[in-house]
């Protein structure tokens, strides 16, 4: 036998050893790993969505699927009734928008599917990303929400568009009200943020609307928590369905930076105005509890020069989707909102999300901090601990499941040089909201006030995030910070 042969039969044997260790290797791969290196490689055309969708999606900058779209797609076009769990912000509206677009390409009908959200922003928002994808092919779309006009709303439903996305009451009010509306024809229906849906008490409205579309239909629900709402609701609504989790466990994405800061409830504010003033540049959402609080808040730092605009139930829909569209456009760079905000929104360019008050259900602080680092992006988050809210922290520490670090950048003389412009700016506020009659005391006199108008040249609207005073520096005051209470005590010590 001559050398080279040798050195063949070598080399084929060398290779073949390679190709079963690398098989073996393969095969030791544990499930969680194997679906990394999946996600790793798929692309919507791998998950089975069509030329022109994948154009659609690369115009958008979708460059490849999120986790819930890897996982939910590929069922949805195989024709399933699916229901997804997965953290805010993980591309969920893409994951049931695809395969209802795709089906439509198929077969071309009105009144083809109904997307049901809990708000109304998050609505127009489903509307927007629809529009984008769907334009080539000429999806119309109507978005029916309170606060709007019926008969306008009428009109657009008389066109009979191929999708409808609705909250649950406008849309039993139309097909109760509104002349040869119905739902007969309907392929598909989407509950999206299911859970957030239930809690604010849709049920009725919900089991009304199933009981006029076809039994015959493909369901899709979406919800970031599942409750036995939730589950009560699905096994009402969905047909076999196949469950996809992407998380089974509440928590948020690796990018997001959580830190907690303690003060004294006296001085949130001036500790606000310094986190603001000193991270001047960036975007800001900041949440409340209440529509009052927002709206006081927003007022005072807008006295004190920052570009705020807020964001509640109380407003009219024009001057929300107003204050939306301005802090979307970077015009304003902090919104003050309740929680009617935190849920769904897709707002790229948010840096920082403060809790001001800290959520009364701890679910909603994910919810809240899944405005910032999303689609991959990094970002931060920012909760404000009064002597008062320790009971309310700590149960968000056990809904992560760790202890989050102290806001550390913070230098509490140069706070308390704040005191005195803030004490102003708060006067001023509660002036304001006085004389729109929104305070404590007062019943609110008319939606459309000046309360909720940034641009009435009245309330110290400045270029940037920062105020500009002379300042003198004082000493502390006697309730230092650092020494005010025994529950402060009590919880840095557990720490």
């Amino acid at each position: 036998m001559s050398d080279s042969s040798v050195d063949e039969n070598f080399i084929e044997n060398v290779n073949t050893e390679e190709k079963e260790e690398s098989d073996s290797e393969n095969f030791l791969l544990n499930p969680e790993t194997k679906e990394a290196l999946r996600e790793e490689t798929a692309t919507f055309q791998s998950l089975g969505v069509c030329d022109v969708l994948c154009e659609a999606c690369e115009s958008l900058k979708w460059t490849k699927p999120s986790k819930i779209q890897a996982e939910a797609i590929p069922l949805a076009l195989e024709g399933r009734d699916v229901i997804g769990l997965a953290e805010t912000g993980s591309g969920k509206t893409g994951a049931f928008v695809l395969p209802i677009l795709q089906s439509l390409l198929d077969n071309p009908q009105r009144l083809f599917a109904l997307i049901l959200t809990p708000t109304r922003e998050l609505a127009f928002q489903i509307n927007d990303q629809i529009k984008a994808l769907g334009t080539s092919f000429g999806t119309t779309t109507a978005t029916i929400v309170g606060g709007m006009d019926m008969m306008t709303q009428s009109l657009a439903l008389a066109k009979r568009p191929h999708i409808i996305i609705a909250t649950p009451g406008r849309l039993v009010d139309h097909l109760e009200n509104t002349k040869g509306f119905h739902l007969r024809t309907l392929k598909f229906l989407v509950l999206d943020e299911a859970d957030r849906i239930l809690n604010m008490d849709f049920e009725k409205e919900v089991d009304t609307i199933l009981k006029v579309i076809p039994r015959e239909r493909r369901t899709f629900m979406f919800s970031a928590t599942m409750t036995s709402k939730v589950q009560k609701l699905q096994r009402a609504s969905l047909k076999d369905p196949v469950r996809v989790e992407v998380s089974s466990k509440y928590q948020t994405v690796d990018n997001l930076q959580q830190y907690y800061l303690f003060v004294p409830v006296k001085y949130k504010d001036c500790y606000l105005v310094y986190i603001l003033n000193s991270l001047q540049g960036n975007s800001f959402i900041i949440f409340c509890n209440t529509c009052n609080q927002t709206q006081r808040i927003a007022l005072m730092l807008r006295n004190l020069g920052f570009n705020a605009i807020p964001l509640h139930g109380q407003m009219s829909q024009a001057k929300r989707l107003g204050s939306l569209s301005k802090f979307r456009s970077k015009a304003r760079s902090i919104l003050l909102a309740t929680d009617v905000a935190s849920r769904g929104l897709d707002i790229p360019h948010v840096d920082f999300v403060i809790n001001y008050d800290i959520p009364t259900h701890s679910k909603d602080y994910i919810h809240r901090v899944g405005r910032t680092a999303r689609a991959g992006r990094y970002g931060k988050a920012i909760t404000i601990v009064s002597q008062y809210d320790v009971e309310l922290y700590q149960r968000i520490e056990h809904l992560l499941g760790k202890k989050l670090p102290k806001y550390s950048p913070i230098d509490d003389e140069e706070v308390m040089l704040f005191q005195e412009r803030v004490l102003q700016a708060q006067r001023f506020a509660k002036n304001e909201m006085n004389d729109a009659g929104i305070g404590k005391n007062h019943k609110r006199k008319n939606n459309e006030n000046n309360a909720d108008d940034d641009d009435d040249g009245r309330d110290g609207d400045g270029d940037g995030n920062s105020f500009n005073t002379k300042m003198k520096k004082k000493k502390f005051v006697k309730n230092h910070p650092n020494k005010n209470d025994v529950n402060r005590k009590k919880f840095m010590k557990k720490r």
